[in-house]
């Protein structure tokens, strides 16, 4: 076989990847039709570049100023992210240096994080009421505290259920504390604007913390020693986030009483 048969044999496997994924975006889109309308009716959005940047500017320090759950759940959100996707990237070199897999079977081990993120979110917006949505706030410790002790598996038989379990403590805590935040956008600002900021800022989380992820591989740092002190950034994270909200939970639940349940 010669090279250019080898590089075909490499394409079709990506090409169909991709063609999958293109595949759920179709979905996606071809169910976002069915949505019924809200009956909302928002003015009309600023046009030029200016009044845009500034609109989303005011957008931007209105939620993050808002102290009943919109800073809280913005916080926590764009903390899980950013600290996710470094995981994700992290977890195919852990894979091949600490546990002797090769770069597929790493990936397979990202997928269990994955499934697991998918129950916790499941379970999560099966059982958790939206006015109770900070009750999943110790998770966030949970999390930090796995993140912390799962780089020091050296067993694929026991990194399985660690890689399971740190995605099901996240979506478990992401579901809530998401819900919450789209909660407080719409009586904030409006869905859309809510979303922008919620986007730009998790993406921008995950693009700083991928850096400093790069920055400290360049500089030697051990792998595993960095996987956990990216737990120990989320379990301190979080930890101030919930001495910061002492003493107003009350006031948010009764702010979201009613809610409903989330999902």
């Amino acid at each position: 076989m010669d090279g250019g048969d080898r590089g075909l044999g490499v394409a079709r496997p990506l090409t169909a990847s991709l063609c999958a994924l293109l595949g759920v975006y179709a979905l996606a889109a071809a169910l976002q039709l069915r949505v019924p309308e809200s009956g909302i009716v928002y003015p009309k959005p600023p046009r030029r570049m200016r009044e845009i940047l500034r609109d989303f500017r005011i957008s931007n320090q209105a939620l993050w100023r808002d102290r009943l759950g919109g800073r809280l759940s913005l916080s926590m959100t764009t903390l899980f992210w950013g600290a996710g996707a470094t995981l994700q990237l992290a977890v195919l070199q852990w894979a091949q240096d600490v546990l002797g897999l090769r770069l597929n079977q790493g990936a397979y081990l990202q997928a269990t994080v994955a499934i697991g993120v998918v129950a916790g979110a499941g379970l999560a917006g099966r059982w958790i009421a939206l006015h109770h949505s900070l009750r999943v706030m110790p998770l966030g410790l949970m999390l930090g505290a796995l993140m912390l002790a799962t780089p020091w598996v050296t067993s694929l038989g026991w990194a399985l259920p660690a890689m399971v379990m740190v995605g099901a403590v996240g979506g478990a805590m992401v579901v809530p504390m998401n819900a919450l935040l789209q909660h407080r956008g719409v009586q904030i600002l409006s869905a859309g604007r809510s979303i922008a900021v919620q986007g730009f800022n998790e993406n921008l989380s995950i693009l700083l913390m991928l850096g400093a992820y790069a920055l400290l591989q360049a500089l030697g740092v051990p792998l595993v020693w960095l996987m956990s002190g990216l737990g120990v950034f989320v379990f301190t994270g979080v930890l101030v986030l919930m001495v910061r909200q002492r003493g107003r939970r009350e006031t948010l639940s009764a702010d979201v009483a009613g809610g409903g349940i989330v999902g």
